[in-house]
């Protein structure tokens, strides 16, 4: 496993990090988890040298949090690095254009789901609390701010970070200016490369670290899915994987799978391709299979992809803009 240093944070964190939604399960969540084959996966990625795990409360609604705290405590010699998520007060996955940063992010309920996953995780200071949704509007209220000055001072979280709107990453850059801002998590994948043009220099600039989520676009840059492709009632995929995404995903990734090296993976591929970004910091795949999770972390030690394939790579951009089903 490779590591690269985590913006002003400085810290050494695996490029290979690791997305825990998917192993949490529960409602709005991802059918098909189990418990003890995620506590396997989690350990194994540990024992290979993944030292960054990405969770949120609403992963399970703090299920993954205490599975992370479980990994935590068997794991005390080992420098792990925790990012977790406050959800908004709202419950509203993305916010919206005109929400007010008081319905969705007041302080008290910053300060109550600091203190959940403290406990959920049993820790005493996280390393990096990430809000879970934002507005660039909300830039320059105070109030944020005030509440974050007072949870870093009282050293009950080192950093802060903002997961990114999909398909929205030029929404936080205001943000960045403040200087108050630690992290940014934001898609990028060879479909979403939008980030490139505007947010990723603007985070080089502040010395920000970026976390690049859904590298395989949801499992579509697996190449395993199909125009017939369902999943079990309750499974969040078949939301966001409506007719109309699914059918205009499914040929974009036929037309990407031309350009694939023989020998090579599609999902290989499409991490390889971050990691050839030296401005990205680590990227978080959901791993729950243990070939799958064995085969990503490979992909740090492959190295960059050569500049030939990651120019024919760079012609799939597909620039989206938020809808009813993006979520």
């Amino acid at each position: 496993m490779n590591y690269r240093t985590f913006g002003r944070l400085g810290w050494k964190v695996s490029e290979v990090g690791y997305g825990m939604w998917g192993i949490a399960g529960g409602e709005g969540g991802w059918t098909g988890s189990a418990d003890e084959q995620g506590m396997q996966a989690l350990q194994l990625a540990v024992d290979k040298g993944c030292n960054f795990f990405d969770t949120a409360w609403i992963y399970g609604r703090g299920h993954s949090e205490h599975m992370l705290g479980r990994v935590l405590k068997s794991n005390p010699d080992k420098k792990i690095v925790v990012a977790t998520k406050i959800p908004p007060k709202n419950r509203e996955w993305p916010s919206k254009r005109g929400d007010r940063l008081n319905d969705v992010f007041p302080s008290d309920h910053i300060r109550e789901f600091v203190d959940k996953s403290l406990n959920n995780l049993g820790m005493h200071s996280i390393d990096l609390m990430q809000f879970h949704v934002w507005e660039d509007d909300w830039a320059q209220d105070e109030s944020w701010m005030r509440v974050i000055d007072d949870l870093k001072s009282q050293k009950v979280i080192q950093g802060i970070g903002i997961s990114v709107n999909r398909w929205e990453p030029d929404n936080v850059i205001k943000t960045l200016e403040t200087g108050l801002i630690d992290s940014v998590q934001v898609i990028y994948n060879i479909f979403d490369q939008a980030p490139t043009d505007h947010l990723i220099p603007a985070c080089k600039k502040h010395n920000v670290g970026v976390i690049a989520r859904v590298p395989f676009d949801e499992g579509a840059l697996t190449g395993v899915l199909t125009k017939e492709t369902v999943w079990p009632e309750g499974d969040w995929r078949n939301s966001y994987f409506v007719p109309e995404n699914l059918h205009a995903t499914v040929d974009r990734v036929e037309v990407l799978k031309k350009d694939i090296p023989e020998g090579v993976s599609l999902a290989e591929c499409a991490l390889r391709f971050i990691l050839s970004n030296p401005d990205i910091h680590t990227v978080i795949p959901g791993m729950r299979a243990i070939r799958n999770l064995s085969q990503n972390l490979a992909c740090s030690s492959k190295g960059s992809l050569d500049a030939e394939l990651l120019q024919r790579l760079a012609g799939h951009r597909w620039d989206r803009t938020p809808t009813e089903w993006s979520q």
